[in-house]
């Protein structure tokens, strides 16, 4: 397995241990359906959050958080829809994007609520 593929397991390691710590119960994590992957999904409440996991060990050419497109924005409703269709839940849905900021050791872990809507 490549670093950057260490790193991104690593990545979502990170951020469900935080999600947990927050008080999130993790119903599921690389949820796929047609070409559409779910990080995590995870629950708090009648929430249910759709996360979107992005890692990066540098932030200077672009915010991790503007590298998710369109197109993946549409996946993730896609699989979002599917899911909660198929497990017939009755809950708000919110996208969440978690950025892990990796410098040396240290990891600077951000976690973005609503970070987009689908319409």
């Amino acid at each position: 397995m490549g670093k950057h593929n260490e790193f991104g397991k690593e990545g979502e390691r990170l951020a469900t241990d935080f999600l947990i710590d927050k008080g999130y119960v993790i119903k599921h994590k690389n949820y796929r359906y047609l070409k559409s992957e779910i990080d995590i999904i995870a629950q708090k409440g009648e929430v249910l959050a759709i996360v979107e996991v992005r890692a990066r060990s540098n932030d200077q050419i672009i915010p991790i958080a503007d590298t998710i497109t369109p197109k993946k924005i549409r996946l993730l409703v896609l699989g979002a829809d599917h899911y909660v269709t198929s497990n017939q839940l009755d809950v708000e849905v919110r996208f969440d994007v978690i950025t892990i900021l990796k410098n040396s050791k240290i990891f600077k872990i951000e976690h973005l609520e609503s970070a987009f809507y689908h319409f």
